[in-house]
């Protein structure tokens, strides 16, 4: 491979990330990565410790050449959405090999397998599903159990490998990438890195690996910064110290609560237009938001079986955003319609010539006068994520040029 794509969230970069480059790097033998990166806010409906612009900083101090974002219509949504609209727009650009993801696996033939299986769909597992969904599971868990239904009689796959396999969250990721790359009958060649160390919902700094929940878990809990020394890249952890320093506001969850709560006081009608809150989900919100005092506690009383913590969380800070004023039910069920440059270094300038003669989507390393729902969506997140980082401008997407790594 020439060129690799990586699909990332960075929040925070870490030695786990550091190894995914370096991995991919040695596995392939690319001679250049290009990221696709969240922005401010990340697939588990959370913002992003610190702002996107830093999170390139981060990612180009550590060998990537080119990080591009991936608009939040998809960064904010479901693995399906989240992959989907990351893949087609690697897959766009048309100077990328292939992608490298981890995963817990560590095995691309049976992730294929399992991807081509949801593609084909076929009718043992469609009847399977559907009686799933009846009994009131919700869609995640009712499509694992169909699916390994199906391959435990159709496969060489046994009951307790699947098990893991689909318990696993990058494993499910790793599924959905193998998926959209199908669906768009792409060129690029998927392969996967078995991730190391901590597992990703771990939240104890326990190992070298250690997970990003844990990290941030341990930056919410008011501990010193300096016990991150061993899980985070050494140019990093000083970035992190620089910022700690100068006082930059490390934006939680809980600093959205009293907006989401505002918002949903004063228009009730506004949590209807988020898609994923139907289904009489919306009115359970309204119903626990008035005797919810804090993000957490009104999550913990709305999940339920078909309704898992992530999917409430997502919900919450679609709302928050103010995804409401948008039709993203559409909007994210179509591909990638531009390629927003974050930064680069001087391979990354090297490739983003190459991209003026291959790209079959329009490349921005300014924001084009052109009304284009998505970015005005992006630009919605940076000027919700102001409120609760009093270091980003509500204006920073227009005020921020692309970082130049040098």
């Amino acid at each position: 491979m020439d060129i690799c794509g990586l699909i990332v969230e960075y929040n925070p970069f870490h030695n786990g990330h550091l190894y995914h480059i370096q991995k991919c790097k040695e596995i392939t033998k690319c001679r250049n990565t290009i990221v696709v990166m969240s922005g401010n806010f990340t697939q588990r409906g959370t913002p992003s410790i610190v702002d996107k612009w830093t999170k390139t900083k981060m990612a180009l101090e550590e060998g990537v050449d080119l990080v591009l974002e991936l608009p939040a219509v998809y960064s904010l949504s479901s693995a399906e959405f989240f992959a989907s609209g990351a893949v087609s727009l690697l897959n766009s650009l048309g100077v990328v090999d292939g992608i490298c993801f981890g995963s817990e696996l560590g095995s691309i033939d049976i992730l294929k397998q399992i991807a081509s299986t949801l593609i084909d769909e076929p009718l043992e597992y469609k009847e399977t599903l559907k009686k799933h969904l009846s009994s009131g599971l919700n869609y995640p868990s009712s499509r694992n159990k169909a699916l390994k239904n199906y391959l435990i009689h159709n496969s060489s796959l046994k009951e307790d490998v699947l098990d893991g396999i689909l318990s696993q969250s990058n494993n499910i990721l790793g599924i959905e990438y193998c998926k959209s790359l199908l669906k768009l009958n792409s060129s690029l060649q998927p392969v996967t890195i078995k991730r190391e160390g901590s597992s990703y919902n771990d939240l104890n700094l326990n190992h070298k690996f250690s997970s990003a929940s844990a990290i941030r878990n341990h930056f919410n809990s008011g501990k010193s910064l300096y016990d991150l020394d061993e899980v985070i890249p050494k140019k990093v952890f000083n970035l992190i110290l620089k910022l700690k320093e100068e006082n930059y506001s490390f934006p939680v969850d809980e600093h959205m609560f009293e907006f989401i709560k505002y918002k949903l006081l004063t228009n009730e009608r506004s949590i209807e237009n988020i898609p994923d809150a139907l289904e009489g989900l919306n009115n359970k919100i309204l119903k626990e938001i008035q005797c919810s005092n804090t993000l957490n506690e009104l999550i913990l009383k709305i999940k339920s079986k078909r309704y898992t913590y992530t999917r409430i969380s997502r919900i919450l800070t679609q709302l928050f955003i103010g995804f409401d004023l948008f039709p993203t039910k559409d909007m994210r069920k179509s591909p990638c319609s531009y390629a927003r440059v974050l930064g680069f270094n001087s391979e990354g300038q090297k490739i983003l010539k190459l991209l003026k003669d291959t790209c079959s989507i329009p490349v921005y390393t300014k924001l084009p006068k052109d009304n284009i729902p998505s970015l005005q969506l992006d630009i919605q997140c940076t000027k919700a994520y102001s409120l609760i980082n009093k270091n980003i401008s509500p204006n920073s997407d227009y005020l921020i040029s692309p970082i130049i790594y040098k």
